[in-house]
């Protein structure tokens, strides 16, 4: 009798602490999925989750948001591994499942709150915790999670109110992967940088028409990149799909928009994303990004449900298939440090080849309105049809750069600038003790266009140009940049000046693309007379660009100009790219 006194306090003692320990549930949950929570609660599931599962989940901060909010992420595994070097130790993949960068579309936060609790309680893929690290950022853009509001998202259905598309400081954190002037993206890089995450799944809510299909999911690399990263992105996109499709979801392998807005029969167009975008940034790293896009108009139940059955399938596959995919990222590393001399694609343009497929969307009519006057398309979801689209998907290389024999160099001036870049991406690079001289590659501008209005707070810039060996010298303090690594195409991706993403892309050294010495016209004159006088073939080139070039002789600037870039005061720092490239590693 006493024993079994014992065992029933001893049950009621159980009973009562697991009572008294917080539900991990969500508002959203608890609401039905109509609500959902403010970032107050991911602050308590956090720990709640860390203090349930000490052994299996850790919840740490990684950064701090502008206002002064803690960046939470949840670090889960029932391998024992939950620090980075413990990972790399026991050679474990690692996902970084990224909710709320635009934080009006929330579907991750509550979708990975439950599917987290789940995989913990044995509910679900018993086991695939063992198997690997899952880093689970509920809020990315946390300050903007916090302008809380109704109408934050008028295209999309529930929850009731959500959180708005830019951070406090107005960044669009989906355009700032490269560029990083975000303090948000800045921690999420260091966060990368310390787990090196073999896949980067990266949840949203797009726009768009009405349509029967309830999510699409896109993966890079599957057309770009290392060829064997390639199948391996393709077989993750795939497998994803076909898990969707088994859960009662109309997926499709692509992101669903109209190549003219809001008109179905302009067809579909599928590229390659520039690395400022997350699926268009990890393949540089020979790793996956995916893009997991649920469609705003299906109601937020079911948008929640499509999301956690993502990242179910997507731990599931790297489960079964992580310690394979990682021994291939790791040669893919390989190849990427021996791509020296060799041609390297850093933009991709989709071309006009067409295929058509069927697409399940809704009747509709296309009239124009009384209101704005424009062609609006309105639908009757009373009434699904399958809609032939034209898709055209074959990509072909847009900018295709030939990597340096050895590197690049980075002068001291520029040094401190190109290296907060260079660290935040893990970028290898050293600080070289000695100046160097010699034959280096110099990039000069032909051709500058910048943006007439700012992007994402800065002026971009095109040029046009080409690399030429030029005697320069460089002194100590400069940074020599490795070609021969395993971020080799992230490397010229930022330093190459034509790349869409560079640092000269964005915009970072715009003054050295302005005019900061003149001559005045009067001198220039009399310089003119001087140098015909002396050179008749100078004299001779001179009359035959004004006899070929109409604008250049109608122009009293540029014909002025002919003479003054051919004088000793003519500032030859103008249109020269402050970054030269070397065939030789320096000592």
């Amino acid at each position: 009798m006493r024993k079994i006194l014992l065992m029933l306090t001893m049950l009621a003692a159980q009973v009562a602490s697991a009572t008294s320990l917080p539900a991990l549930t969500t508002l959203s949950e608890q609401s039905g999925f109509t609500r959902t929570g403010r970032y107050a609660e991911v602050i308590a599931l956090c720990g709640a989750f860390a203090k349930r599962y000490p052994q299996a989940v850790k919840c740490q901060d990684f950064g701090v948001t502008p206002e002064g909010r803690p960046m939470k992420v949840l670090v889960a595994s029932q391998s024992g591994a939950l620090t980075p070097e413990r990972a790399r130790q026991m050679k474990l993949p690692v996902v970084l499942v990224q909710g709320g960068i635009h934080s009006g579309e929330i579907d991750g936060k509550d979708a990975g709150f439950w599917a987290l609790r789940d995989l913990l309680e044995g509910k679900v893929l018993p086991g695939a915790l063992k198997q690997q690290v899952l880093l689970f950022v509920p809020v990315f853009n946390i300050d903007g999670h916090e302008r809380f509001g109704k109408w934050n998202r008028p295209n999309q259905r529930g929850p009731e109110e959500m959180g708005w598309r830019t951070t406090a400081q107005n960044y669009n954190l989906n355009r700032e992967y490269v560029k990083a002037d975000a303090p948000e993206m800045q921690a999420m890089l260091r966060l990368v940088r310390a787990w090196d995450p073999l896949a980067t799944i990266d949840l949203h809510v797009t726009d768009g028409a009405k349509f029967e299909h309830d999510i699409g999911i896109i993966v890079q690399p599957s057309n770009v990149g290392d060829e064997a990263m390639q199948k391996v992105g393709t077989a993750f996109r795939d497998e994803t799909v076909v898990f969707l499709a088994r859960n009662g979801s109309l997926p499709l392998p692509f992101y669903p928009a109209f190549i003219e807005d809001d008109n179905p029969a302009s067809g579909i167009r599928e590229g390659v994303p520039p690395p400022r975008l997350s699926h268009g940034y990890f393949w540089l790293k020979n790793r996956m990004g995916m893009l997991a896009e649920t469609h705003s108009w299906k109601d937020y139940p079911a948008r929640v449900k499509a999301t956690r059955n993502v990242i179910l399938s997507v731990l599931e596959q790297m489960a079964q298939h992580g310690q394979a995919w990682l021994k291939t990222a790791a040669e893919a590393d390989a190849r990427a440090a021996q791509l020296a001399g060799t041609p390297v694609v850093l933009a991709y343009k989709v071309t006009d080849e067409s295929r058509e497929i069927e697409f399940r969307g809704y009747a509709y009519t296309r009239t124009p309105s009384d209101i704005s006057g424009a062609l609006m398309t309105r639908y009757d979801e009373s009434k699904p049809e399958i809609w032939k689209l034209k898709f055209r998907d074959k990509v072909t290389p847009q900018l295709t750069i030939t990597a340096p024999g050895a590197g690049y160099l980075v002068p001291p001036a520029h040094a401190a600038l190109v290296k907060r870049a260079l660290h935040l991406h893990g970028v290898e690079y050293r600080v070289l003790k000695a100046a160097q001289q010699g034959g280096m590659e110099a990039f000069r501008a032909t051709k500058t266009t910048f943006t007439p209005r700012p992007v994402e707070q800065r002026q971009r810039m095109t040029l046009e140009g080409a690399w030429k060996t030029e005697p320069r010298s460089v002194a100590a303090g400069a940074l020599f940049v490795p070609i021969a690594q395993a971020n080799a195409r992230l490397a010229m991706s930022i330093l190459e000046p034509t790349a869409p993403d560079s640092l000269a892309s964005w915009g970072s050294f715009n003054i050295f693309f302005e005019r900061r010495e003149y001559m005045e016209q009067y001198v220039a004159e009399d310089v003119a007379r001087e140098m015909l006088a002396k050179d008749p073939a100078l004299d001779a080139a001179f009359a035959k660009r004004i006899a070929d070039d109409a604008e250049f002789a109608k122009s009293p600037t540029a014909r002025l100009d002919f003479f003054y870039q051919r004088h000793s005061s003519w500032d030859d720092h103008f249109n020269l790219y402050p970054v030269f490239r070397v065939n030789q590693t320096p000592r």
